[in-house]
């Protein structure tokens, strides 16, 4: 199995594509091995440095420390997956998770529509996610996740490109910030 490894904004996180279906379950990110039962994401955030890992559809994004090399944790996050694979399994994360329904305004609707397909998609391409959170008076809550959490051009990415992209379609929206 060949798993691809691709760079993304943030220096501290690296983006593998194992070329199988990794999430069955939606986006999610973890940075506690006591969060979750799964050998492969419990070994992952065991090797030393690494601080998280967010998992989509078909890729995971690990990030590490900035003080820890690249050369130091990719062989063992790549054996680690290639090991997870090889021993027949075809998902990382296979579980149904039950989304709680919230009610939304027709504006909260439109943001969340927009988030989904104009603004996911690229943040996906980097090896992040971002999900909505609030609006409230004129302020769109949102939260950052895999590499675009603690990505040095992430500030730059929320004003520049989501904000404005939010403020084109909905006059509504002032301002865009992250938790």
């Amino acid at each position: 199995m060949f798993i691809q490894t691709q760079n993304t904004p943030n220096p501290n996180s690296l983006k593998f594509v194992p070329g199988k279906k990794v999430s069955n379950s939606g986006s999610f990110e973890i940075t506690n091995k006591d969060q979750i039962q799964n050998d492969l994401i419990r070994n992952i955030l065991s090797v030393n440095g690494v601080t998280g890992v967010f998992l989509d559809e078909d890729f995971l994004s690990v990030n590490k420390k900035g003080n820890v090399n690249w050369d130091d944790v990719k062989h063992i996050v790549i054996s680690l997956i290639n090991d997870f694979y090889s021993e027949g399994n075809e998902f990382i994360i296979d579980k149904k998770v039950e989304k709680q329904k919230i009610e939304l305004n027709d504006i909260e609707k439109k943001i969340i529509k927009i988030l989904d397909t104009k603004i996911k998609p690229a943040v996906a391409r980097d090896g992040g996610d971002i999900k909505f959170k609030e609006f409230k008076d004129g302020i769109v809550t949102v939260q950052l996740q895999g590499s675009c959490s603690g990505c040095p051009s992430s500030t730059m990415t929320l004003k520049q490109g989501v904000q404005n992209i939010l403020r084109h379609y909905i006059p509504d929206v002032k301002e865009v910030i992250a938790v």
